[in-house]
């Protein structure tokens, strides 16, 4: 059967699973090789040196390529790398359009890494396609979306802001880390290049750091190819080995991360102790209408505000199953303070107009069963209750 007649989820589970033509491995090895022996003068097996293409790197890629319907894969040693990657492509003068509601170590690359040579952003929110109009500028290059934002769960209309971006002839990045491709494909809705830190989702163990990069369009797929090769933050054929096998079960993590999720953010919304939950799966988020249209499911990370700020150092601190800790995306649950932790780099001001302010957590939810979490919450909230109410916070 044809690969693009498969479901997704039985092209996940067969990762490299065909390619090894000599032994016919399921698993594709790994080649712990950095040079490779040329047949002559003049001629290669099409492997030459590892920075510009590993054998086990190479799986991956086109596996990416593919599963976000794109015409090439690079994957990267971090997502932070490929987000270096894309952002050479630019030069002294230029602007970007990026998301309002942003992860704080992109804002930090933007602001103290690419300020030094020239390039400056404009910050907002990315639905609105009248702030996009007021923001840009003769020197745009590219918009740079997230959706869902991190940790405000604010959504884009990825297509709406593909096409004002394409009629202004501007690049259109989307940052597709939290639903990855088994829920939501931005090349499929007009977008130019997605990246993923595929650390979270898709290596989905907590146990690989790594970053993907996947382009539409030949001249474009080129140019990545050349700053990926000339940068040199490559993945190693180990990690791309481990994130491999850690997509081949994406779909059934993806699907238990959302229920979890889900259910965990409905069990909040009544909570007396809380006063606000931002998951785009609920049908009052405002952006739960355009969600449900571009994308088949929901992530399994979502935040949400305590009513009293004295509430969150106790609650973290009662947390047992629950781990206090940054990242997402993992088989295990992971909650962090973004104020602090993931958005420490982002201006206060910045921060609050925002809303990422001191009453708000975010929740990685894992695939531990969703009664055990719910018990787990709800027994560090009480017992943070119980210490403010009685005078014993600190």
């Amino acid at each position: 059967m044809a690969d693009k007649e498969l479901h997704i989820e039985s092209r996940l589970a067969q990762i490299g699973s065909v390619e090894e033509p000599v032994t016919g491995a399921i698993n594709y090895p790994i080649y712990q090789a950095t040079a490779f022996r040329h047949p002559r003068l003049g001629q290669s097996t099409g492997f030459d040196y590892s920075r510009t293409k590993s054998p086990t790197r190479a799986i991956l890629e086109a596996a990416a390529a593919k599963l976000e319907s794109g015409d090439a894969g690079f994957a990267c040693s971090s997502g932070m790398a490929a987000l270096q990657t894309i952002f050479t492509l630019f030069a002294q003068g230029d602007h970007l359009i990026v998301s309002l509601d942003l992860y704080g170590g992109t804002y930090r690359m933007i602001e103290r890494i690419l300020g030094k040579y020239g390039i400056t952003a404009s910050y907002v929110d990315t639905n609105d396609l009248d702030a996009l109009e007021q923001v840009r500028q003769p020197n745009t290059k590219a918009l740079i979306v997230e959706t869902p934002t991190n940790p405000l769960m604010m959504v884009t209309d990825i297509g709406a802001a593909c096409t004002w971006a394409k009629r202004h002839g501007i690049l259109t990045v989307v940052d597709n880390t939290l639903l990855t491709p088994f829920f939501q494909r931005p090349i499929e809705l007009g977008a130019d290049i997605v990246i993923h830190s595929a650390s979270k989702y898709l290596g989905g163990h907590n146990d690989v750091l790594a970053g993907l990069i996947v382009t539409k369009g030949k001249e474009l797929s080129e140019e990545i190819a050349f700053l990926h090769n000339s940068i040199g933050a490559v993945l190693g054929p180990t990690d791309s080995y481990q994130l491999m096998r850690g997509m081949k079960t994406l779909a059934l993590r993806m699907e238990r991360h959302e229920s979890n999720a889900l259910a965990i953010a409905r069990h909040l919304q009544s909570h007396p102790q809380i006063a606000e939950v931002f998951h785009p799966g609920l049908p009052e988020h405002p952006g739960h209408e355009i969600q449900s249209r571009q994308a088949s499911g929901n992530t399994g990370i979502f935040s949400f505000k305590v009513k009293d700020a004295r509430l969150v150092e106790p609650i973290l601190r009662h947390l047992d199953l629950i781990a206090f800790a940054e990242s997402l995306g993992g088989v295990e649950s992971l909650m962090t303070y973004p104020a602090i932790q993931t958005h420490a780099d982002i201006p206060a001001e910045i921060r609050d107009a925002v809303g990422v302010d001191d009453r708000l957590l975010r929740f990685s939810v894992g695939i531990e069963h969703v009664d055990d979490l719910i018990a787990d919450l709800d027994r560090a909230i009480e017992a943070a209750r119980a210490e403010i109410e009685g005078g014993q916070a600190v």
